[in-house]
């Protein structure tokens, strides 16, 4: 059984210390063969792209001459085409995952000093005779340092004195190419970095006779007018794509052919529930490799992908979102499904206020998958729903780190409700929605009544959905209308004799015209549980009537009231 390195993204590594690894090789040929000039493969964080990219170089760096023994074995070492071909050509290789301060002039630094690096890995160039006195000066002051403007052309300069010292065309892998753009969005200097990008992009990838192909690895592809609008030699792989299907993320049988080396086989249903989900082009049922290698390790159902770093941005499009957005994400926490546009290339500045858009983020960056999908002329709508238990594990647990941060106590809220003390329930909530309105939007809109109502409905969705003790059910069916949330005992609380009591909400926003306060909106919300015989459910269910708690809640803005029936 093959040891397993938890975050070894080094192929070369892994391969001759025979660590766990599945063979991603026939994505070289599939690469190569395709015959493109600049590819962009985007794929979900913790896909293997970092990998594949160290496998590529091992791969065509003529550093790895000669080092055919990385690959006898793998599918690739099938062709002899391939075998020739390897450690035979100049390979640049860098990344820029780890681009993520919070200002321009610093993130541009920190590029910069990445390309210096670079540099100085071929300061053996400073020795060869056929390049000029002017190209070795150049090549060790860039050594030293390079200034922003000498950035911008710096790879293409590089390319040109490999080519002319190997007298061969390169390679060029960038991975991670939209880390920098991300944080700039979040921290506000996009312009500034944006413009930086685009000028280093058209002289690396464009106007480069030196380059041989190229490819470039990231979560979303930046919209063409952003960074891309000189690349008319770009060919793009999202994860609605059919090309590299597989070369990226774990298939069904690898992970069963993993869970059965690790014997672990009987596990594979619930390995499936917590990490299946994604879909890749065509191909379904495909794993994310983080939660794989470390589910296999630790041999524990935790959200090892979701609680990795790289959710800032998620985090940041949640809390900003606009109130159609917040609906769509309760309906997706319960288990539905939401219809979106979907494309491709992200205008960032249209994430604030297009649900289309920020779905299709969020597809991009693996937290949605596709359940079907609809081609309508040239626009393509999509079917989405959260990928799997682990990645609503984690949006939970964001939602509730947000109220967290308002120092609010979910257990003081819960034990009021049991405890019958609507008092104590009204202070609670009236501080969790003066703390937290900054988050959300509780304004109405004309074309939709509901919509607020929605929104506060979501928000104590989020404080009772933790309580152990229940099983929480929203919107469902009993007696002769749809509750808004029911909270049932569980089998084992029922079994412990705990003596929980079934809780109904129901949840009415005033109305001024109608109503003179809150008091009486919470007294509209009881009469429409006592109405509609919301407790049927649970009578049928065995609860005794006089077990029931019954609560109307009614809002405006900041303010509720809570009222017991």
């Amino acid at each position: 059984m093959r040891q397993i390195s938890i975050g070894n993204q080094s192929f070369e590594s892994l391969i001759e210390e025979k660590a766990f690894y599945v063979d991603k090789s026939i994505f070289i040929k599939e690469w190569w063969d395709n015959l493109d000039v600049v590819t962009l493969i985007m794929r979900p964080r913790r896909f293997g792209k970092t990998l594949n990219m160290q496998m590529l170089e091992c791969f065509f760096s003529n550093r790895y001459e000669g080092r055919g023994d990385l690959f006898d074995g793998l599918d690739i070492w099938k062709y002899e085409k391939f075998r020739q071909m390897q450690g035979t050509f100049p390979v640049i290789f860098l990344s820029f995952a780890n681009v993520k301060e919070t200002n321009a002039a610093d993130a541009i630094y920190r590029i910069c000093s990445i390309l210096s690096q670079l540099f100085r890995e071929y300061d053996f160039l400073l020795k060869s005779e056929k390049l000029s006195r002017s190209e070795k000066d150049r090549i060790e002051k860039y050594c030293s340092s390079i200034s922003r403007i000498e950035a911008e052309d710096s790879i293409g300069f590089l390319s040109s004195v490999l080519e002319k010292h190997f007298g061969k065309k390169v390679i060029i892998l960038l991975d991670e190419y939209d880390t920098p753009l991300q944080e700039a969005y979040v921290d506000g200097y996009w312009d500034e970095m944006s413009a930086f990008i685009r000028a280093l992009f058209n002289s690396t990838f464009k106007t480069n006779s030196s380059m041989q192909r190229s490819l470039m690895t990231g979560i979303t592809r930046v919209s063409k007018e952003s960074i891309f609008s000189d690349l008319n030699n770009l060919t793009v792989a999202d994860v609605t794509s059919e090309q590299y299907e597989t070369s990226f993320g774990f298939t069904q049988n690898e992970v069963l052919d993993s869970l059965d080396e690790y014997g672990l086989a009987e596990e594979a249903s619930q390995v499936k529930k917590w990490y299946d989900g994604f879909t890749i082009g065509d191909t379904t049922d495909i794993y994310n490799p983080w939660s794989i290698t470390n589910y296999l390790k630790y041999r524990q159902f935790k959200a090892y992908w979701a609680n990795t770093s790289g959710n800032s941005l998620i985090s940041y499009e949640l809390r900003t979102s606009n109130t159609d957005s917040k609906d769509e994400m309760q309906a997706l926490l319960e288990g539905r499904t939401v219809r979106a546009k979907i494309n491709d290339q992200v205008v960032y500045s249209q994430l604030d206020g297009d649900s289309d858009a920020l779905w299709s983020f969020f597809l991009a960056s693996g937290y949605m998958t596709v359940v079907s999908k609809e081609l309508s002329g040239s626009e393509l709508y999509c079917e989405l729903k959260l990928t799997n238990q682990e990645v609503r594990f984690m949006f939970r647990s964001m939602i509730n780190s947000w109220f967290n941060e308002s120092g609010s106590d979910f257990g003081q809220f819960m034990r009021s409700l049991i405890a019958g003390d609507d008092y104590s329930a009204n202070k609670y909530l009236n501080g969790v929605l003066f703390n937290m309105v900054s988050f959300f939007d509780t304004k109405r809109q004309v074309s939709d009544e509901r919509r607020p109502e929605s929104f506060y409905h979501g928000l104590v969705l989020g404080i009772v959905v933790q309580e152990s003790g229940y099983h929480i059910e929203s919107n469902g069916e009993s007696g002769y209308g749809r509750y808004d949330i029911m909270m049932i005992p569980t089998m084992q609380s029922v079994a412990e004799n705990n003596g929980l009591p079934v809780i109904i909400m129901e949840f009415k926003i005033m109305n001024p015209v109608t109503e003179n306060s809150l008091d009486d909106t919470a007294s509209r919300a009881l009469a429409q549980i006592e109405e509609k015989k919301y407790e049927a459910k649970a009578l049928d269910m065995g609860f005794s009537d006089k077990n029931i708690l019954k609560y109307g809640l009614g809002f405006s803005g900041k303010k509720v009231v809570v009222k017991k029936g």
